[in-house]
């Protein structure tokens, strides 16, 4: 499924993006029961914006996701749903971080994003395939434009 097209009404896709991001103050807040919850509630948001997790990792101060999202979502705004609704889940089920985080910030600012594109080999044969499926649609139309001014020809 990591390799796979989506497609949208006029628009097949393949975007994937390795995203970084930490805890306030890189605090390694990340383990036992708070590190399940998070891992869940990172694929119900992702789940309820329509983002593929490909992969994930959460370590003890950082967390890595491998993420398809679709091209009408921008990265920076699903990045500010993500981690603003993740934080709020935190400190909504575990309120003793209230007052280790403050103010609702759990997560650092920023984040770090690298798109993973495909290889040269798969573009070719995109292309290709493209080019083929067009000339098979031009030999199925056989009907010459006509010029509505000039009558038939």
């Amino acid at each position: 499924m990591a390799n796979q097209t989506h497609s949208l009404a006029h628009t097949k896709w393949v975007c994937k993006y390795h995203i970084v991001f930490t805890p306030k103050y890189r605090r390694k807040a990340i383990y036992g029961e708070l590190r399940r919850d998070i891992q869940e509630y990172i694929r119900t948001l992702c789940k309820y914006k329509g983002v593929e997790i490909i992969e994930g990792h959460m370590m003890l101060d950082h967390v890595h996701l491998l993420l398809s999202i679709p091209p009408k979502m921008s990265v920076s705004s699903f990045m500010g749903y993500l981690k603003g609704k993740s934080a709020l889940m935190v400190f909504e089920h575990h309120a003793n971080l209230k007052y280790k985080y403050g103010n609702r910030h759990f997560w650092a600012e920023g984040y770090y994003v690298s798109t993973v594109g495909l290889n040269e080999a798969t573009i070719k044969k995109y292309i290709a395939e493209q080019e083929k499926h067009d000339i098979a649609l031009d030999k199925l139309s056989v009907k010459e434009y006509e010029d509505p001014f000039r009558g038939g020809k």
